[in-house]
């Protein structure tokens, strides 16, 4: 065995040994590991490339006893009479050393699928002549048959290969390969088919060429092995098993670090999703719409984020919520803090809701909600004060209209929850709101609910009132009878296409709004102006009150009932812009740029005069 560093060494045990400790329950698997999956194709290609001596890539080990503690499992098929504590952990090559057992040391079928799909049982044979022939593809020379050991066709009705005895075995040259390390069997085997064949030097000579090539190469064959020692940090060992297991399907933080709190009898799964019919956290925090969309890896940010906030409060250490920081977060910490962070959370979803943010498809940002809830959680019931509220709504507001969330956020969580607790406590404005910024030509671009602002600034058209054009209701109050509300245009796209007006224009969140389906059926690509006297006629709504309604929607009817198009775009952009400044609680500069003028046709400063 030959050490190459400090934190791992490498060795190449023989495939004998290596099967003989997983099937003892020396080599098992760490809990978090996914189920074992291939299926008879892959199989049948390992042992082809065994019987080959050909590569079959490193497995890595992990040695148990340190600091990365898991709760473990043996691997499919193996069966220990108690629980029996693993010396090392398989990290990489679950897939491959499960087909070998289950088809070279279990002595039983395997349950596996076929290439459909289909559930399925194999025991595996070699060709032996095939093996020996160098024409022949070796994986070929692999045979799947079933449990009855007969291949056959017509649903059944047709047996087409038949080796369901040991006799049958002999005369078709098929060795099982479940004997191959059984020694007692294989002796047996071996006897009983030199005995079958006293008389013929061909068959004594190929099961002699076939034990010397072949065989032999599965009881002298290496598995070059890496194991990681015992002192490798948990969040190091967690960083390999993803890098390594590229063949199977990545594990989230989540199910990583519920593996650790495992290995301490803490049910992670359990706390977040909830057991024997009573709900966990989820269903808690689901059941607040704009919170539908956390999930378990989200609130272990959060609750790390808020933990490394109360450490940094006590010792000065850096607040820090990065993915090695989840995998360092300690049982202790987890239970000390869960239910402060899930509270936080909850409280966040009333904060929005007082914003117009009711549904998780409406959130501009997602992850603006790991530092939100952290906040919150540190705040306690300070978070139902007015003043908090309105700091935290104008937080909140330049984090979207800035867009500053769109992208790696965990520095950005970092610096806002001390600096707006700060700031709620007298200290100076937070860096988020000092470096929030938007741009008047970016109203134009804003084209889809893609846009995190897009969202925003729909979010703050409820806000002012948008109450719906046929029934007059707020649409906060449609959108809680759960009536179709989506973004339509207000000089709608066939008129527009009609009109020949530019496309960026006309697709953009300045000439949107939201509208029930109902609505907007009422409008039917016509102009503004006639589908306005058909709503006053059809749907007996005064013109005055018409006229209110669209002022709700930060609208001026005199521009929609002349159909002007152009003073339309202008005054709207000065009426988006100024719900932005007064959300963000700063004025926007550029609105009288001369990229503006160019982009508009005149500045957009004729606007209601700014308040802070």
């Amino acid at each position: 065995m030959h050490a190459i560093s400090s934190t791992f060494e490498s060795s190449e045990p023989d495939l004998t040994t290596m099967l003989i400790d997983v099937e003892c329950g020396k080599i098992q698997l760490p809990d978090f590991q996914r189920d074992w999956v291939w299926d008879d194709l892959h199989i049948r290609s390992l042992i082809a490339s065994i019987s080959l001596s050909y590569p079959i890539g490193a497995v890595m080990l992990l040695q148990t006893g340190g600091d990365a503690k898991f709760r473990a499992r043996p691997i499919k098929g193996v069966q220990l009479q108690s629980d029996f504590e693993p010396e090392k952990l398989i990290l990489d090559g679950q897939q491959r050393l499960t087909s070998l057992y289950l088809a070279l040391k279990s002595g039983k079928p395997v349950k596996t699928r076929s290439e459909k799909g289909e559930v399925i049982e194999r025991i595996y044979y070699l060709d032996m002549a095939k093996c020996l022939d160098p024409n022949e593809d070796r994986f070929d020379a692999v045979v799947s048959a079933p449990p009855s050991r007969q291949i056959t066709s017509d649903f059944g009705r047709q047996i087409d290969f038949d080796i369901s005895t040991p006799e049958r075995e002999f005369d078709l040259g098929m060795f099982p390969l479940d004997a191959i390390f059984d020694e007692s069997r294989y002796a047996l085997w071996r006897r009983d088919h030199q005995k079958r064949f006293l008389d013929n030097n061909n068959r004594y000579d190929l099961f002699d060429k076939f034990e010397s090539q072949i065989i032999g190469r599965f009881k002298r064959y290496r598995v070059p092995t890496i194991t990681l020692l015992r002192d490798t940090p948990r969040e190091a060992v967690c960083q390999v098993f993803e890098k390594v297991n590229t063949g199977g399907v990545t594990l989230t933080v989540f199910e990583l670090v519920t593996a650790t709190f495992a290995a301490a009898d803490f049910n992670l799964r359990d706390d977040w999703e909830g057991r024997d019919g009573h709900g966990g956290r989820r269903d808690k925090l689901h059941g607040v719409e704009v919170l539908a969309g956390i999930e378990a890896t989200d609130f272990l940010t959060c609750v790390t984020l808020y933990a490394s906030y109360v450490r940094h409060k006590q010792t000065e250490i850096p607040i820090s919520c990065k993915r090695r920081d989840v995998l360092r977060l300690t049982l202790d910490e987890y239970v000390i803090h869960a239910d402060d962070v899930q509270r936080g959370l909850l409280n966040a979803g009333q904060l929005l809701a007082r914003q117009k943010v009711f549904e998780a498809k409406n959130l501009p940002y997602q992850t603006q909600l790991t530092p939100l809830g952290a906040m919150c959680a540190a705040l306690g019931d300070r978070v139902q004060q007015d003043t908090v509220r309105q700091k935290l709504a104008r937080w909140y507001w330049c984090g979207v209209f800035g867009e500053l969330y769109g992208g790696a956020n965990e520095s950005r969580f970092a610096f806002d929850v001390p600096e707006v607790i700060e700031w709620l406590e007298g200290g100076q404005e937070p860096r988020t709101v000092r470096d929030a910024s938007f741009s008047p030509i970016r109203l134009l671009s804003m084209q889809t609910r893609l846009s995190a602002a897009y969202k925003g600034i729909i979010a703050l058209l409820i806000q002012a009132g948008s109450w719906d054009f046929l029934s007059g209701d707020p649409l906060e109050l449609t959108t809680y009878f759960d009536m179709a509300i989506d973004i339509h245009h207000i000089f709608p796209r066939a008129y527009c296409e009609r009109q020949g007006f530019d496309r960026n224009q006309m697709n953009s969140i300045v000439n949107k709004a939201p509208l029930t389906a109902k609505t907007n059926r009422s409008l039917g690509g016509r102009a503004p102006r006639d589908y306005l006297i058909s709503i006053e006629q059809s749907h007996g709504v005064v013109g005055s009150r018409l006229n209110e309604i669209l002022r709700s929607h930060a609208m001026e009817p005199k521009l929609l009932r002349a159909n002007d198009f152009g003073g339309f775009l202008q005054d709207r952009a000065i009426r988006l812009l100024d719900l932005i400044e007064q959300a963000m609680g700063k004025r926007i500069s550029g609105r009288d740029s001369d990229e503006v003028k160019e982009a508009y046709g005149a500045p957009l400063v004729q606007g209601a005069d700014y308040k802070a």
